[in-house]
């Protein structure tokens, strides 16, 4: 398939010539929240078709924003990675995705969700001056499909799976993630109805409120 082009001498026409045909920026979400499989990375994404899969990750490889490398034993699986190069394209990716959190609205009964989702949105609105000084990981059992985000004295960092150190696991149901994400619930409303449950001290639950909450009121220790 060829490769289509704005034809303009643009940084902005460049870079959407690489990252503006549909799918593109969902494969670089899948990879924020570490490396993965071809197959994780399609079942990630439901609508794409594997060839088309195939063609965006190679254009991503040979621009130099995704790389490919063999995990150690007892895996021994191919991933796929992000590159040190695409830091700033992540950044940018934070803020429209911030953008986009405040027209999320409700959930509707067909949209396809995946709580991974959710971890890169909590991370792009965190409370980078609230992070400073917190070396903490929050743990988040979300019906089969858990999810860390890492403070590390002001960077917040979304992963897929669980911690091997978490300081607080909340454990609750995708869809109270979608209406706390979706505005429809507060955290301390989630925790009184008894929505979410906690393992670890309460103190760690308000930092991580303040830090992930998008500004919302922070509950009692």
């Amino acid at each position: 398939m060829a490769r289509r082009t704005y034809g303009e001498y643009c940084a902005l026409a460049r870079a959407l010539d690489l990252v503006g045909e549909r799918w593109t920026l969902l494969v670089v979400r899948e990879l924020i929240l570490g490396p993965k499989r071809f197959t994780d990375i399609a079942d990630g994404l439901g609508g794409v078709g594997r060839n088309l899969l195939a063609e965006r990750l190679r254009l991503l490889e040979q621009e130099g924003v995704v790389r490919r490398r063999t995990l150690p034993p007892p895996a021994a699986s191919r991933v796929y990675e992000l590159t040190e190069d695409a830091a700033d394209l992540t950044e940018a990716m934070g803020a429209l995705t911030r953008w986009g959190a405040r027209r999320l609205g409700r959930r509707q009964r067909a949209e396809v969700f995946h709580p991974g989702w959710m971890a890169m949105a909590m991370t792009a609105g965190a409370d980078v001056e609230a992070a400073r000084g917190v070396r903490e990981t929050y743990q988040f059992d979300v019906d089969d499909e858990p999810f860390h985000i890492r403070v590390d004295d002001g960077d917040v960092m979304p992963r897929i799976g669980r911690s091997s150190d978490p300081d607080l696991v909340v454990t609750m149901s995708g869809d109270t993630l979608a209406g706390l994400v979706g505005n429809e619930l507060s955290p301390p409303e989630a925790l009184a109805a008894g929505l979410i449950t906690l393992d670890g001290p309460a103190d760690a639950f308000v930092r991580c409120v303040t830090i992930l909450g998008g500004g919302r009121a922070v509950p009692a220790a």
